[in-house]
């Protein structure tokens, strides 16, 4: 028997999104902006000044992302090199850099 999926189903599956990019992936600043979605959000309902202060917590959550996700690409990258290197790639390693 196969289940179908209905849409008052939809709810125990989620949502799910797609978001395309062409010639690459998605830079730092766009999986800042999503890892800020999932562990910010207020609602426009609020008073005016718990929504500033809630902006202004999310901006410094978005900077502290942003800083560590670049931090874990150079640190990747330097792996990279690293392993290139040991296995005699030395030209790829040099593309990376």
């Amino acid at each position: 028997m196969v289940d179908e999926i209905t849409p008052g189903a939809i709810p125990s599956l989620g949502i799910i999104e797609a978001q395309t990019s062409n010639f690459g992936g998605h830079p730092p600043e766009f999986w800042a902006e999503r890892l800020t979605e999932k562990i910010v959000g207020y609602s426009e309902d609020n008073e005016p000044h718990v929504k500033e202060q809630a902006k202004a917590f999310r901006d410094v959550i978005y900077k502290v992302c942003l800083i560590y996700i670049k931090n874990a690409i150079k640190s990747y990258q330097s792996t990279l090199k690293q392993d290139l290197v040991k296995s005699g790639e030395n030209e790829l390693a040099k593309i990376i850099k």
